[in-house]
Formats: C-alpha cells, sequence, structure tokens
C-alpha cells in the first residue's frame, strides 16, 4: 500500500501565478504582435535584437549577458531547428533548466535522443488511442456538465484552462486534494525569467513533491496502468534512467502538456468562433476537425518563441552568430511567413496543408505534438457535440489574443443552445 505523499502550497497561498506572466512580466494588453513581426521579418529574416525589449515587455533576467539574435523567417528558423550540430538547447539550462532541472529540453545529443526515446515509448499510438476514449472524454464532459444547461459560457475560463491539466492530473492518478497546489506550482516555475523568488518556492516544493512521489510510485504502483511507475521504471540500454532526468520529466509535463493545449484550444476556438463560416462547415463536416486544428496552431502559435544558442560560429540569413548568443526564435513571424504561407494572416481551414512549426521541428520538435492534437480533436468535437449551436457571444466583448511567452485569449464568451437534464 502506497503512503500518501503530501505537496506543501505556497507559502502565500493567495498567490496567483496563472495571471503572474501577464501582470509581472507585462504581457498583459501586447495584442497583436504580427503587424511588426511582418515589418521585422521583411527587413531582415535574422537581425540582431532583444524581441522582448523591442515590444516593451520586462527583460529576460535569466540571460542578460548574452547577444540576443531574433529568427523570423520560415526558412531560417527551419534551419535553426533542424541542425542541432549547430544551434544547441544548452541555453535552457540558465532558465528552463532552473526549473525543470535535468530535463531532455536542456539536452544535446548524445544523451538526448536517448532519454527522448524512453520517454517517447510513453505516448505510443495505442496508449493515445486508449486515453482518447477513456480518461480525456471523461475530463472534457465534466467540464462541460458544469454550464451546458446555462445556454452562455466563458470556455476559457470554464473549459479551455481545466481539461488539459485535468487529464494530466487523472493520467498522474494525483490525489484531488493535491491537484490544485501542484497546478500552481508547475505554473510558477516557469515564472524563473522574470520572478525569481516565487519560482525558486515553486521548484523546490515541487522537485520535493515529484521526489517522494517517484520513488513512492516506482515500486509500489496504484495500480496496472500507473503512469507514474511506467516512467519511473523506463530504461536506457538496461539501465533504470536516473532518478534527476524522471523527476525533471515529471516537472515539466504539467507545463508542456498543458499549456500547448490550453493555449492552443483556446486559440482554435477563437478562429473558427470569429470565421462563422468556417465554423458551421466544421461543425457540419468532422472531417476538418484536424485541419482547423492545424491552421488554428499555424495562425496564432501558443508558444510564440523558443531559443537556441550556437555551438560554432556560423551564418544565418547572412548574420553572423556565434557560441554565447542567444537565438530567439520566433516560431509566430514564422508561420507567417509570406514565403511560405499564401495570405499567411489569414485563418483559413481550407489552406493546402504545410508543415507548421508551432510544435517546433528537428530534433527537439514537442514530445506531446500528438497528445496535444488528440485532446484538442476530442474537446472540439464534444463542444459541437453537446453545445448545439455554439456561437460568440456579441452582447459580450469579442476575444483578443495576447502574449509573447504563451499567447492566447484571456476570454472567450460563447452562447449556444442550453440543453436541459431529462
Amino acid at each position: 500500500m502506497t503512503t500518501h505523499v503530501r505537496i506543501q502550497d505556497f507559502d502565500d497561498v493567495g498567490y496567483d501565478p496563472f495571471s503572474a506572466a501577464a501582470e509581472t512580466g507585462g504581457e498583459s494588453g501586447l495584442g497583436d504582435i504580427y503587424p511588426e513581426l511582418a515589418r521585422l521579418r521583411r527587413a531582415a529574416p535574422v537581425q540582431a535584437l532583444d524581441i522582448r525589449r523591442h515590444f516593451g515587455l520586462a527583460p529576460d533576467i535569466t540571460t542578460t549577458e548574452m547577444r540576443k539574435v531574433v529568427v523570423l523567417g520560415y526558412a531560417a528558423a527551419s534551419e535553426v531547428l533542424g541542425d542541432a550540430a549547430t544551434y544547441s538547447n544548452l541555453v535552457y539550462n540558465q532558465n528552463l533548466g532552473v526549473s525543470f532541472g535535468r530535463s531532455i529540453t536542456t539536452m544535446d545529443s548524445p544523451e538526448h535522443p536517448l532519454f527522448r526515446h524512453a520517454f517517447q515509448a510513453g505516448f505510443m499510438k495505442p496508449m493515445l488511442a486508449s486515453w482518447g476514449e477513456t480518461i480525456v472524454p471523461r475530463m472534457i464532459d465534466r467540464l462541460i456538465d458544469d454550464f451546458a444547461d446555462k445556454g452562455r459560457a466563458e470556455l476559457v475560463g470554464d473549459f479551455t484552462l481545466h481539461f488539459p491539466f485535468h487529464f494530466i492530473h487523472e493520467l498522474m492518478q494525483l490525489p484531488l486534494e493535491d491537484r490544485f497546489a501542484f497546478q500552481k506550482l508547475a505554473f510558477a516555475q516557469v515564472n524563473v525569467f522574470f520572478d525569481r523568488e516565487r519560482a525558486y518556492e515553486a521548484i523546490e516544493k515541487l522537485k520535493a513533491y515529484l521526489t517522494d512521489l517517484v520513488h513512492a510510485r516506482r515500486d509500489h504502483p496504484v495500480g496496472d496502468d500507473d503512469f507514474v511507475h511506467a516512467i519511473a521504471n523506463a530504461r536506457v540500454d538496461g539501465e533504470r534512467l536516473p532518478d534527476e532526468v524522471v523527476i525533471a520529466f515529471f516537472r515539466q509535463l504539467m507545463n508542456a502538456g498543458g499549456d500547448t493545449s490550453y493555449h492552443g484550444f483556446s486559440t482554435v476556438l477563437t478562429g473558427l468562433l470569429t470565421h462563422p463560416d468556417q465554423l458551421e462547415a466544421v461543425r457540419a463536416d468532422r472531417s476538418l476537425v484536424s485541419r482547423a486544428i492545424e491552421e488554428g496552431l499555424r495562425w496564432n502559435c501558443p508558444v510564440p518563441i523558443i531559443q537556441r544558442t550556437p555551438l560554432k560560429p556560423a551564418e544565418l540569413a547572412g548574420v553572423e552568430v556565434r557560441p554565447g548568443d542567444r537565438l530567439d526564435v520566433v516560431l509566430a513571424a514564422a508561420n507567417r511567413d509570406e514565403q511560405a504561407y499564401n495570405q499567411p494572416d489569414v485563418f483559413d481551414i481550407h489552406r493546402p496543408p504545410g508543415r507548421h512549426l508551432a510544435f517546433g521541428y528537428g530534433a527537439h520538435i514537442c514530445l506531446g505534438q500528438h497528445l496535444a492534437r488528440m485532446e484538442m480533436g476530442v474537446a472540439l468535437n464534444a463542444l459541437f457535440d453537446r453545445l448545439p449551436n455554439l456561437r460568440l457571444d456579441t452582447d459580450r466583448s469579442p476575444p483578443v489574443i495576447d502574449g509573447l511567452s504563451l499567447r492566447g485569449p484571456h476570454a472567450l464568451h460563447v452562447r449556444f443552445n442550453a440543453q436541459r437534464a431529462a
């Protein structure tokens, strides 16, 4: 019988990490970044520039001494992300490495592919299919139950913010009483970019909790489907993964697995709801669901910027880059490059399929990309099935997609035909 591991909340239990990036980081009210990104990209696809300072935001305090280079063009971004031998993830040791520990995000070859392969086994198609038929629909229906009879909802606060994280809670089989504190700590640990004191408190408390949880579950699973037990006992070349790597995986899971689905799905919904003809097309033909998801992610990708640093001097689109530089690869700008897409600023689910960069590209492409797509597909179908005539609430303010570190709408007010309980 596994002893219940307890989690510690913030000393200031009223602290709200969910709004910290917008408030402390200065990203609230940033609004439409795309016209300025397009102007910069047309001037030069790569240039020496601190993109956060350019937008008037609080600086990233983890890399203040590094020369900043911004990568805006689709071809240049693909080159950087596709060449792991030249462009390294080691830059993340100064920020996400602090937040998560020895995470695969901070690793280069040869250790990165070894550990990534071990974790990838936990996200194979049979597992995704099973989750898509059981845990995910259960989480989604439970949330929709709370407002399906009301005729109106605010879908960010009532729905999209919650279902990806509830899935992770359920997947890890966390006790109900631990889940909210777990989610708060997971959010706050990545605020190391601008709020070290609160981030370090979250890091230490989450690390202590997950260390105890992994050790408890490794030898005493809570059932045959214990995901924590499976990951804790994963092996590379016959050797069990180091504790620090396993614990780092779970420290990152909430952010990597939750944030992309939460912000990404909120944006997909915004695209559809603000284009009623396309909304109706998807509602009538569910084979278009996947196309709507891909176009929404391209149109407003949830993680606009990822970082790399050169391992050796190189030339990128005519700009010299060197070790010690921080390359901000602006996926948001690359995904709207006129050289890659026709009318890139237009939300169009009928555009020809193409490879967008919302999940990254190359060796470090998002480990959970297929999970995120599955979750969003199940969620969109559930909303169509259970909320007839789903549409924007024109009595409320229209949605505004915001942010630079993470991007999505703060609120999404909708109306629908209420479903009364039998």
